[in-house]
């Protein structure tokens, strides 16, 4: 597994969903539960936002983590809390801080060494039998491809509506 491979699919998987839809495409509610394409993006952009804490400290031990923290300690409410506090931004600018810390991610992810990548249970409080390409695959990865699929259904729907 090649960690910044995965991560670059992800991404372009996103940025290859959302391309092309306007403000108000971007703004219907519905499209995953109640929240919008940009609440999605908002959404991968906290997680994002996590990841670089999380390679920040792997890099340098000690670096402080609070987003890493609050989703830790209320996950439950993490999501809805990250996307609220993100509500007044526009689409261009919550898909910047989206891809600008998923470029953060990628210059961090690069810096780790392999070896490292492949250390089972860096993150202590993810479990002592998964690496980072582990945490990858699953928290990122496949996160990003199910928002994505949730995205092209939404624009399928659009389509359809469109045709009529």
């Amino acid at each position: 597994m090649h960690a910044v491979d995965m991560l670059t699919y992800g991404h372009q998987t996103v940025a290859e969903a959302v391309e092309g839809l306007n403000e108000s495409e971007w703004e219907q509610a519905g499209v995953c539960g109640h929240w919008s394409v940009k609440e999605i993006i908002a959404h991968l952009a906290s997680y994002e936002v996590v990841l670089v804490e999380i390679l920040q400290t792997i890099l340098e031990p000690g670096t402080a983590t609070p987003q890493l923290e609050q989703l830790l300690t209320g996950y439950e409410t993490f999501n809805d809390e990250q996307v609220l506090r993100r509500q007044a931004m526009t689409a261009a600018e919550q898909w910047h801080e989206y891809e600008t810390a998923q470029q953060q991610v990628m210059v961090l992810l690069r810096q780790v060494p392999q070896e490292k990548q492949r250390q089972a249970g860096i993150l202590d409080w993810y479990g002592p039998d998964y690496d980072l390409e582990d945490f990858l695959v699953y928290m990122y990865y496949a996160h990003k491809r199910e928002h994505a699929a949730q995205i092209h259904v939404y624009r399928d729907q659009l389509a359809r509506a469109e045709a009529i």
